[in-house]
């Protein structure tokens, strides 16, 4: 079964922040709870939009401060450039 968007965000986060995977959860924010550097924001945004074939608004993207809303915002992407 393919894993779902939530899956698919929470393992690049942990990969590319190198955190434990059980700390990336849907609360978990980006700088403050995974301590993500600026460089690391970029990095993510980038890594999500290879491993959903989407593109994101940069500057919106960058915003997005947890896991939680990283997933709805990608889903969002998903849903408009995929139509699903």
């Amino acid at each position: 079964m393919a894993e779902s968007i939530a899956e698919r965000v929470k393992n690049v986060t942990a990969e590319l922040l190198k955190v434990d995977p059980e700390k990336v959860k849907d609360s978990a924010r980006f700088v403050q709870d995974l301590g993500a550097a600026s460089i690391q924001s970029i990095e993510l945004v980038a890594a999500f939009e290879e491993e959903f074939n989407i593109e994101m608004d940069q500057d919106e993207a960058l915003n997005v401060p947890s896991v939680g809303e990283a997933v709805a915002y990608i889903t969002k992407c998903v849903a408009e450039q995929h139509g699903k």
